[in-house]
């Protein structure tokens, strides 16, 4: 069980897009090996991040798991339901288990532990999820355009940081902010 995790892991990381087409990685456990990812990527974010800002290691790991299902909700509703190839039999959940397969690289963060190193790292670390994503896109929605799957990709990354950001704007106002004049 063990193995086949580490496999996964390792795969995502070579960008392999067999992954993603290979249905005994979609199997009863590929939900759990998912999440773990998503837990471990947003864990390995928070250790990488304390550098610079106290985050709650626990938090992140729950951010994780909720921006992992709306990247999933997003990638589907996009993907499966507006810019479909052809009629698309693709389930949610094996859109939910590619998305979490896809963030295996964030794993990496884990060894951003010298502080000149830890944006760099989250930077390259976060371009490689992007391309991670664009692969798993492409090959559980069987499209033909990998330029159709950055765009499923991007739209979906858009949304979710227009969201993103509208939630801490909106929670602005509600920081005890003193005026110094």
């Amino acid at each position: 069980m063990f193995a086949q995790f580490l496999s996964i892991v390792f795969s995502s990381i070579k960008l392999d897009r067999s992954l993603y087409s290979d249905n005994k990685f979609f199997g009863e456990a590929g939900i759990y090996f998912a999440g773990l990812i998503m837990i471990l990527d947003g864990v390995a974010g928070a250790v990488a991040a304390n550098s610079f800002v106290k985050t709650s290691i626990g938090i992140s790991g729950l951010t994780a798991i909720f921006t992992w299902l709306i990247w999933a909700i997003f990638i589907y509703v996009i993907g499966v339901k507006l810019f479909s190839d052809k009629e698309s039999k693709v389930t949610f959940r094996k859109i939910l288990i590619a998305v979490g397969y896809a963030h295996a690289p964030g794993l990496l963060r884990f060894f951003a532990v010298v502080p000149e190193f830890v944006v760099p790292i989250i930077f390259l670390t976060q371009f490689w999820i992007f391309a991670s994503l664009i692969i798993a896109t492409k090959q559980v929605l069987n499209l033909k355009s990998s330029f159709k799957a950055f765009g499923i990709v991007f739209l979906s990354f858009l949304i979710l940081a227009f969201l993103s950001i509208s939630f801490v704007m909106s929670r602005m106002d509600a920081l005890p902010i003193s005026n110094i004049t």
